[in-house]
């Protein structure tokens, strides 16, 4: 009798049903390969205005604030020396014409006689030099009337580009001079805006390295997308418009710069975000829930695979990066294979499990 019963106890073990797991069935797809990097915005274009002549500042003719044309004029400064410079210069003008009539008119008449013999040769050169030194008064007198006109009209301050205006740092009454280096005020263009963002040197030579070896795909164009300090998406897309062609040596990053429209100026100079940069496209690409994938105490990442004969077995797999809720994996899984991603705690290597569709493939695939 004890030998009956104590035999019945493996026979009932062996008998024990083997643990259902969640599997998925490992196969290829194409995956946009993206990076998130963080970045900093900046003006798309921004002019400081400082005076080109000197003088008081009579009015400041827009709002701090508010949206200029190129060309409205921002500042007038006051111009009555300026006026009388430049009608004393046309006066001058009017003198140097005189003059090269008069001096023209004169040398004709002497290499007239000239030609008679009847004044010495030394008399018709020096009507010719006479000639030649009012013309030559004639050239600066005019030049001296476009300056007097430059100067007059830099009184009129104008807004070099169109963009948003900033605060004045000078009030009616205010002496400004030429080439001052305090500035009267600035003006940003925020409509496309720029954002900056940071690249690690080695990640952009790796990728680099599988465009060129044909495992990733260049994107024809790539697109940039914005994650705001808050959390929130910003729901205009951007474009990659140049990496920079040298390496910080503080930093080790390349500068990458987007280019993202910003037609209701929620974007300003100088904000933080999370860029989502697309730098290519993987043709093959296999990809395993996150779930699905643990660390070792070494970092290494591995994973459980279900064998033919339902056999658990530890797989040490390699890794690149995140693609959504999956990561992207370069070694260790062939096409076909079988992992495990749900009821992982149940088992361990060597254990006899039925594998069965996990739930996040069946809503996959819903």
């Amino acid at each position: 009798l004890l030998v009956g019963c104590g035999s019945k106890s493996p026979a009932g073990a062996a008998d024990a049903p083997p643990v259902e797991v969640g599997v998925i069935t490992v196969s290829t797809a194409s995956a946009t390969v993206e990076s998130e990097l963080p970045g900093r915005t900046s003006a798309y274009r921004k002019a400081e205005v400082r005076p080109q002549v000197s003088g008081i500042i009579q009015k400041r003719l827009f709002t701090e604030g508010a949206e200029v044309k190129a060309g409205a004029q921002l500042y007038q400064i006051d111009p009555a020396t300026y006026e009388a410079a430049y009608s004393s210069a046309q006066a001058q003008l009017a003198s140097a014409e005189a003059n090269f009539l008069a001096a023209k008119a004169r040398n004709a008449r002497v290499q007239n006689l000239s030609s008679s013999k009847v004044i010495s040769q030394q008399d018709a050169d020096d009507s010719v030099a006479a000639f030649a030194q009012a013309q030559a008064g004639l050239e600066i007198a005019k030049a001296a009337v476009e300056t007097a006109r430059i100067n007059l009209k830099y009184t009129k301050v104008v807004a070099p580009i169109g963009g948003v205006i900033g605060k004045s740092s000078v009030t009616e009454g205010a002496l400004v001079s030429a080439g001052q280096t305090q500035v009267l005020t600035t003006i940003q263009q925020l409509d496309p805006i720029y954002v900056d963002v940071s690249q690690s040197a080695d990640e952009l030579l790796k990728l680099r390295r599988q465009i060129m070896s044909g495992k990733v795909a260049a994107p024809g164009e790539a697109k940039v997308s914005l994650t705001l300090n808050d959390g929130s998406r910003y729901e205009q897309e951007g474009r990659l418009q140049f990496a920079e062609v040298g390496v910080s040596e503080s930093t080790g990053t390349v500068v990458l710069r987007a280019l993202f429209p910003n037609p209701n100026k929620l974007l300003l100079p100088g904000m933080f975000v999370r860029t989502q940069l697309q730098e290519g496209v993987h043709a093959n690409a296999i990809l395993v829930p996150q779930q699905g994938i643990t660390r070792d105490r070494s970092g290494g990442a591995t994973t459980l695979v279900v064998t033919k004969d339902n056999k658990v077995e530890l797989r040490s797999i390699k890794t690149s990066r995140a693609v959504g809720d999956k990561w992207l994996v370069e070694e260790g899984l062939a096409v076909g294979e079988q992992v495990i991603v749900e009821g992982l705690q149940k088992v361990k290597p060597g254990a006899t499990v039925k594998a069965v569709p996990a739930q996040i493939a069946k809503k996959a695939g819903e």
